[in-house]
């Protein structure tokens, strides 16, 4: 069965959790996510699995200072963390247009 390889960016993302993969339809694969600062001072990043009303499930990470011009890679190293149906992956900042994110999925696995 061939994989269906997605990529997902989202910029300038500030205080609020904003999606970041939009709510999964399928079991969907993550095996890459990347956090990118885009200011010149330290930011704080969360990301989080969420329901369909934005309730957190679970955090990935919660706090995470990121350097002035540096990125933190979330997922590596051959791990995966699954969305199932319904879920949605979600991050915010503290500080206003300050981060970038990539996100690399596979769509639909195989049940």
């Amino acid at each position: 069965m061939a994989q269906d390889f997605e990529r997902t960016i989202t910029k300038d993302i500030d205080a609020s959790l904003v999606d970041i993969r939009a709510t999964s339809n399928s079991d969907d694969a993550i095996v890459g996510l990347r956090l990118a600062n885009t200011t010149t001072s330290t930011i704080n990043a969360d990301v989080a699995i969420t329901d369909n009303s934005g309730t957190v499930q679970a955090y990935l990470i919660k706090n995470a200072p990121i350097p002035s011009g540096s990125s933190l890679e979330l997922i590596d190293g051959g791990a995966k963390i699954v969305l199932q149906s319904g879920d949605k992956l979600q991050a915010k900042s503290d500080a206003t247009n300050s981060m970038d994110v990539v996100v690399s999925a596979v769509d639909t696995i195989s049940e």
